[in-house]
């Protein structure tokens, strides 16, 4: 019998979930998606469909359900494999948001988009393309969030979000990445040990990428407990606002500190996997020592084949605005980026009662 791997003889050790506040902690209380129309997310695509082609894309406003529960139901209504049915990214469950899906249909005509027999999901636009909409095909996602009955000075509130505005936030994975009580990382040490285990395609997906959030927040945790979260080390590698691309800088030189100032330029923190870090001197041997607890964890995602990447370890909040009437109920309005998450967000500014938190963000 072949030998299994290392993993897979001693247990893996946990990886803490907690992270520090970066603006000195929340500022009051408050009370999260009492109703779903309190937490509205809707996407900013990268593409729009051309009007011809094999593809069918769908807009689609959807109230309590899940992207993955809604993309069955697509796929179930036009009589194609699940493998059919795309998206750009995630949504949050417990909410009302909108969003693109396309469904292949080479030679098919469009079924009755109109008879889709979901409640709560509703088909506001079908138009052809040439081609699927791919996972991360989007600019971001603009949000409303409304948070009830505050417990919070109004000044003091207004003043965090002026920090928040001027100077974005950390950009965790919010606890929806991990499931209800961590469940996807319990999920995911069973998958790293028995790699032969049979786990479906998606939710192999979920689960390993919840190891590689929970190891990119002890990284940001550690920046945020040393103040450098929004600062370069040494052999940094910098990422540009609004872009995938990075750079290393190798000294921390006057531009760069400006440039970092000025919100251009973001440090990065790794998303472990195959392939050699990005990152060099300090700020490598800086990530190297303080994962080291966790190579087990490592060494299985290399063995799966996930490509190493790199993060933004800040966070911009475009066009933050917010009012309140009564100083109990406060309307945020913003826009953020492709992977980031609003509650990493609301975490500086308020302790949130959010008990209808779900299993996905918006990506």
């Amino acid at each position: 019998m072949a030998a299994r791997p290392d993993c897979a003889r001693a247990e893996l050790p946990t990886i803490p979930l907690a992270l520090p506040c970066a603006w000195g902690g929340p500022v009051g209380r408050g009370v999260a998606r009492a109703v779903p129309e309190d937490f509205q997310v809707v996407e900013i695509p990268l593409a729009t469909p051309s009007g011809e082609g094999e593809h069918s894309w769908l807009y689609v406003r959807k109230r309590n359900a899940n992207t993955q529960w809604v993309a069955r139901q697509l796929a179930r209504h036009a009589g194609v494999p699940g493998s059919a049915v795309s998206y750009a990214g995630l949504k949050d469950r417990n909410a009302v948001t909108e969003q693109w899906f396309s469904v292949h249909l080479p030679g098919r005509q469009d079924p009755d988009w109109r008879a889709l027999a979901c409640q709560d999901v509703e088909i506001l636009e079908a138009r052809r393309h040439t081609r699927k909409l791919r996972s991360g095909t989007l600019r971001g996602n603009r949000f409303r969030l409304v948070v009830r009955d505050v417990d919070a000075d109004r000044v003091l509130i207004e003043q965090r979000l002026g920090q928040l505005r001027a100077g974005g936030f950390p950009n965790a994975f919010g606890p929806q990445r991990f499931g209800h009580g961590g469940a996807n990382l319990q999920a995911a040490a069973r998958l790293l040990q028995d790699p032969r285990a049979r786990v479906p395609r998606d939710k192999r997906s979920i689960y390993l990428s919840a190891v590689r959030a929970a190891l990119f927040n002890r990284v940001l945790a550690a920046r945020i407990a040393d103040a450098s979260w929004n600062r370069a080390l040494p052999g940094e590698a910098l990422q540009l606002e609004g872009k995938s691309a990075c750079f290393v800088a190798g000294d921390v030189d006057a531009d760069i500190v400006a440039r970092l100032a000025a919100l251009e330029i973001h440090p990065t923190g790794p998303l472990c996997g195959d392939g050699e870090s990005l990152a060099v001197g300090a700020a490598a041997q800086f990530e190297s020592d303080l994962l080291q607890p966790w190579d087990g964890w490592i060494g299985a995602l290399r063995r799966f084949r996930l490509a190493r990447a790199r993060r933004a370890l800040r966070a911009l909040a475009g066009d933050l605005s917010w009012h309140s009437d009564n100083g109990r109920d406060w309307t945020l309005m913003f826009s953020l980026p492709p992977g980031a998450y609003a509650t990493s967000l609301l975490r500086e500014l308020f302790e949130l009662d959010d008990s209808a938190a779900d299993e996905t963000a918006a990506e």
